[in-house]
């Protein structure tokens, strides 16, 4: 199993410092960590450019269900009736027009998820606290949290005290969520 498709939230703490060969009280090496920037590259949400206007468009009206409606609304005008066909157009267009704004809105929480992301994280590396850029985090790093502080990739918790995590912009939900690090959730839960 790839350690990108490893269930890491069910399995033991030591087990996931185990895999990850890191010490809970060093963290990595410096040239470790380089070692695993290298080889796993930066902490980075990958992007392909967003879709244009016209390809948005075409994806909405490629959807099977408005294929039916565009079909229906050719069949209305072969047999005269071009009232039905005029108010199956409108619909066509008006589902399409819906579409292309909420994938347009969505594109734009998107971005603006990731212009939340941290900049920054304190990890232990070389058996010392540093700061570090979080685009260069790397698996196996000891990441520091404290209160106020944005969470810069996703972590596997080894110790915990009162944590409570604000998940509002990944789910919605406006109360924060206890978090345990000794708590080992089932494989199906994420």
């Amino acid at each position: 199993m790839s350690d990108q498709s490893k269930q890491w939230h069910a399995l033991s703490i030591e087990e996931v410092l185990r895999i990850l060969k890191t010490d809970p009280q060093t963290g990595l090496t410096s040239e470790e960590a380089k070692r695993r920037l290298d080889e796993y590259g930066p902490n980075e949400l990958q992007e392909k450019p967003p879709p244009t206007f016209w390809e948005r468009l075409w994806n909405q009206l490629t959807d099977f269900v408005v294929l039916i409606l565009l079909v229906s609304a050719v069949i209305s005008v072969l047999l005269g009736d071009w009232i039905e066909a005029a108010a199956i157009m409108a619909i066509v267009v008006l589902n399409a027009t819906i579409g292309v704004v909420q994938e347009s809105k969505a594109e734009e929480a998107l971005a603006a998820l990731k212009k939340m992301a941290a900049p920054e994280a304190h990890v232990i590396r070389d058996g010392h606290r540093v700061m570090v850029p979080a685009r260069e985090l790397v698996p196996g790093d000891i990441v520091l949290l404290e209160a106020g502080t944005i969470i810069p990739a996703d972590l596997r918790l080894i110790e915990s005290m009162n944590l409570k995590i604000e998940e509002a912009s990944l789910t919605g939900e406006s109360v924060p969520v206890n978090k345990y690090a000794d708590r080992q959730l089932p494989e199906d839960a994420g």
